[in-house]
């Protein structure tokens, strides 16, 4: 019996695992659960909690000043900051436009590792890794895309934003809802979107379009793609998470597999599938 994991084995990488999950567990999967793959900017949701952990520590405040004048901790997370992609450089006011920066995540990440007086990659091990069980990934770089790990980490982080245990959902609400609504910019890959919404770290889909999820995805689904093949998407109205980590780097296959792959798993594994009888979990 063919499952929506099967269509993997055609993409043009060596070697590629994707996983769905729910909360409860594995819902079923493809390829190497252990073998670990670059996340890339997917790293960006590690990072993300290491902040909210770190705000709800009463240690670091999403209001306070930081980096561009008049941005604030929260405009860095929401790429709302002004900052250029990979500089210094301000290329607009805050809460303007939408300008997706690396180095506003990086700067983010300097402050949060300074409020809780640790290296940021040492925080991230300790208060993120470490207590959601992400025993074999590690950061190896920057802090918006330098983290490598096996897909089971990830389906660990899947699961840990299904129903969270770490940051407060209440906090994780606010990070996985648009910050600054209405603002236009690009989202890599797939051009400019006239209102590209992001939460704080995590991508919102909304109604963008083109786009890397599917259009099965509710509007609220949130999570990250990188450039290194990989992805994570989280659509709690569905009830799943589907996880992705490759060989291969982004490009206009990706594109084209990604959204096909994400519709024929909520065709198969969402919330409405699973009211209509059992599917078959594990190994796809």
């Amino acid at each position: 019996m063919e499952g929506p994991l099967d269509q993997v084995a055609a993409w043009p990488a060596r070697t590629a695992a994707v996983a769905v999950t729910s909360a409860a567990g594995l819902v079923a999967s493809h390829g190497p659960l252990d073998l670990p793959f670059a996340w890339a900017s997917v790293t960006k949701l590690l990072t993300t909690l290491a902040a909210l952990d770190t705000v709800q520590r009463g240690l670091l405040d999403l209001g306070e000043p930081a980096g561009p004048p008049g941005a604030t901790v929260r405009h860095l997370l929401a790429h709302a900051s002004g900052l250029a992609p990979n500089s210094d450089a301000i290329l607009s006011k805050p809460e303007r436009q939408r300008i997706y920066s690396n180095r506003g995540i990086e700067i983010a990440a300097q402050i949060t590792a300074a409020r809780a007086a640790k290296p940021f990659e040492v925080l991230l091990a300790e208060e993120v890794c470490l207590p959601l069980g992400l025993r074999h990934t590690r950061l190896q770089g920057s802090p918006s895309r330098g983290a490598a790990g096996p897909l089971s980490d990830l389906v660990a982080l899947a699961r840990e934003l299904l129903s969270p245990s770490l940051v407060d959902s209440e906090l994780l609400a606010e990070a996985t809802t648009t910050a600054f609504p209405g603002l236009p910019g690009v989202v890599p890959g797939f051009g400019r979107q006239s209102r590209c919404d992001w939460g704080l770290g995590f991508e919102i889909r909304d109604r963008k379009a083109p786009h890397w999820t599917g259009q099965r995805n509710s509007p609220s689904t949130f999570g990250h793609f990188g450039r290194s093949g990989s992805f994570l998407w989280v659509d709690r109205e569905a009830g799943i998470a589907c996880a992705c980590l490759t060989d291969r780097d982004f490009g206009p296959w990706a594109a084209r597999a990604w959204p096909r792959l994400s519709d024929d798993v909520l065709e198969a594994y969402g919330r409405r599938a699973a009211a209509a009888g059992p599917h078959r979990g594990g190994q796809d």
